[in-house]
């Protein structure tokens, strides 16, 4: 574990020269081809991995066949760590707290919340990234995958300018997945997969917080013109899975990101209070998603779609710290906690706080493990449950 140190000294490190650190990285990650290796090796992430899967797996009869899912940092178990970008998490001191120490390109000191929920499934204990040096076993193949890769977006500028796996790029590696789980298990666990999984998207933060607000990439939409944007793409990008042949989708709506630490330091004035604009942006959107997916029950009987929102939960936790056992919930526990997030959040430069367990935060813009842990059973217990 990096070197602990205390509030104070970690306080006295934020600054002018984190701040132009943060900027460029943001400039960096624009650099470079982030493909999708669509034809390469699949991966779990470890050969424990595996072992955690089968002692799932061998308890009790899963709750769906597999869980797949889509979408950005929150839900990326180690996807770009195969690409060609900045945006990662596969050094120190990411993985603090996983197996073994050791980082896998989550974004987080251990498990993320797919990883919650796949075991709550009873399906495995991790759920691996699609993209791997490794081969997956078949068990893990046909247990279910994560196509997503942090810094993405529905808005189509997101994953450009961060050099990342776009939504219809991970869609196009879901088609290549279920031929290879034809070719390992056959036509009937593909269709079982199909009707019976758990299908879960978490997208639109990155949106907000880099591509409209930190990058100013979308200077002509007004708050209220950018979350349409927001919501037409991903009611497509859904359209589009169902058309694939999903038939239980949940979506997570977008959090109080103008809350997370990073943000209330670029855009909360000098008391770093949450920024409004970026919550009018996730309000917006929230709304106008969960109408576009009344629409599309209507459209497509007999799918269980259901919208996941946690904005209000999660404010709650920003808000009330203390009612859910964290004592910070305004800085991550790496570095300073003001700014420091992927490449600046690292074993070289970036300290950690003592007790990782008082803070809500990781870093900038990724909660803990534990905080992690009571978001995934609120979602599992409030909404997955619908579609299972």
């Amino acid at each position: 574990m990096a070197m602990a140190t205390t509030e104070m000294q970690r306080q006295q490190r934020g600054g002018a020269a984190l701040m132009a650190m943060f900027v460029l990285l943001l400039a960096t990650s624009t650099c470079g081809a982030a493909a999708a290796p669509h034809g390469a090796s699949n991966a779990t992430t470890s050969p424990a991995g595996k072992q955690h899967a089968a002692t799932a797996a061998g308890k009790k009869k899963p709750l769906a066949p597999a869980l797949i899912v889509f979408g950005d940092s929150i839900v990326d178990p180690g996807n770009n760590n195969a690409i060609n970008t900045m945006v990662k998490a596969d050094f120190p001191p990411y993985g603090d707290d996983f197996l073994n120490h050791r980082p896998t390109g989550r974004f987080c000191n251990g498990r993320i919340p797919t990883d919650f929920i796949a075991s709550r499934l009873g399906l495995k204990d991790l759920l691996p990234p699609y993209l791997s040096p490794q081969p997956l076993s078949t068990q893990d193949l046909i247990t279910g995958v994560s196509f997503a890769s942090g810094g993405t977006g529905f808005d189509p500028l997101t994953p450009q300018l961060a050099s990342v796996i776009s939504l219809p790029d991970q869609l196009a590696m879901f088609r290549d997945y279920l031929s290879k789980v034809r070719a390992a298990a056959g036509d009937a666990r593909a269709s079982e997969i199909l009707s019976r999984g758990v299908f879960a998207i978490c997208a639109g933060s990155d949106d907000v917080a880099n591509t409209y607000f930190t990058m100013r990439a979308r200077s002509t939409y007004d708050h209220a013109s950018y979350a349409r944007l927001l919501v037409a793409n991903a009611a497509a990008f859904v359209e589009d899975l169902l058309r694939a042949g999903a038939r239980r989708v949940a979506v997570i709506g977008i959090p109080p990101i103008g809350c997370v630490p990073s943000q209330r330091t670029m855009s909360g004035g000098l008391h770093r209070g949450c920024s409004q604009g970026h919550n009018e942006i996730a309000v917006a959107y929230n709304a106008g998603l969960e109408r576009e997916l009344a629409a599309l029950r209507g459209k497509y009987p007999g799918t269980l779609l259901v919208f996941m929102d946690i904005y209000g939960f999660l404010l709650d936790m920003m808000m009330h710290p203390n009612s859910y056992g964290f004592k910070q919930s305004t800085m991550g526990c790496c570095g300073t906690g003001l700014l420091e997030v992927s490449v600046l959040c690292n074993g070289v430069t970036s300290a950690v706080c003592s007790d990782v367990d008082d803070y809500l935060f990781w870093d900038s813009y990724h909660p803990t493990e534990k905080a992690y842990k009571i978001l995934a059973d609120f979602v599992f217990d409030n909404y997955v449950k619908l579609i299972i």
